[in-house]
């Protein structure tokens, strides 16, 4: 089948600007957002179409899906299943639970759907520039086919295997990234209560072993500087490493350290607030080593 019109349902924060890239590779895009006045706008800006209600995706050659959790995902995709086109291709770019994913899968291919799951790394910035890190699980035929659209959306497109094998991916991805965030705030304030400089501390770290994403683009820019302003959400960070120790719960690995990361990402979330920037979870941490 060749892409042509492509839904794209969630036009949030990331969403948007993954549906403009979308537009400008050359698709006739469809969007919907749960928030009709979002998705006017885009269409508007853009010169998209915007659908009155989900019903109204049935005809396009691809949906995308870029919403907070595979709760959402399925909920906005079962409904219209039936209606769509045998063969049709649903691409799942949010960060869901990989287990729910292959049920999901295997509904859909009982009414002749077929679902990649591709999420993304990168964030705002590289939503917006068309360079996102894309993870893409499915199967094969299905993922060769999406590629040339996911191509317009990212400019490194892994295909790490089957179906939920993406969402996997990124939730590994992340617990990695966000437990390495917890352990250099805890030596920045170890470090800085016993007299070291937090700067130099990070300084010493990016020529050494410790050197990490967190100690190059993260610390010094948004914890070191009170910006606190990296773009990525505490609670969807805190979402995908829980989604990474449910995983290793779910095929009986032992995952201490997943556990204990996502219950120290859930504590600081539920202090600081959902969408309030990530790295300000360092500033929890700091008032309670104060008490």
């Amino acid at each position: 089948m060749s892409i042509k019109t492509v839904g794209f349902i969630g036009i949030g924060n990331m969403g948007r600007p993954m549906a403009a890239n979308l537009v400008k590779g050359g698709y006739q895009v469809i969007v919907y957002d749960v928030d009709h006045t979002r998705a006017a706008q885009f269409a508007k800006d853009h010169g998209a179409t915007a659908a009155a209600d989900l019903a109204a995706l049935a005809g396009a050659d691809m949906i995308v899906t870029m919403l907070p959790t595979g709760k959402e995902v399925r909920a906005a995709v079962l409904p219209i299943a039936a209606r769509l086109r045998k063969g049709t291709l649903v691409v799942d770019m949010s960060s869901a639970d990989p287990v729910g994913t292959r049920e999901l899968h295997a509904e859909l291919a009982e009414l002749g759907v077929r679902l990649v799951d591709a999420p993304v790394s990168g964030g705002v910035p590289r939503a917006t520039d068309g360079t996102l890190a894309i993870m893409i699980g499915g199967e094969a035929d299905a993922v060769a086919e999406a590629k040339p659209v996911l191509a317009k959306i990212g400019t490194r497109l892994f295909e790490v295997g089957g179906p939920g094998n993406g969402h996997a991916m990124k939730a590994l991805n992340n617990f990695v990234a966000g437990t390495g965030f917890i352990a250099v705030a805890e030596a920045v304030l170890i470090g800085k209560r016993f007299g070291l400089d937090p700067a130099v501390m990070i300084d010493v770290m990016n020529v050494s072993t410790g050197k990490n994403f967190n100690t190059e683009h993260v610390v010094k820019q948004h914890v070191i500087s009170r910006e606190f302003a990296s773009g990525f959400a505490l609670g969807l960070l805190a979402k995908d490493v829980k989604i990474a120790a449910d995983l290793a719960a779910a095929i009986d690995v032992p995952s201490p350290l997943s556990r204990l990361s996502a219950a120290l990402l859930g504590e600081a979330r539920d202090h600081v607030g959902f969408e309030k920037d990530h790295t300000l979870a360092y500033t929890y941490w700091e008032k309670r080593g104060k008490s």
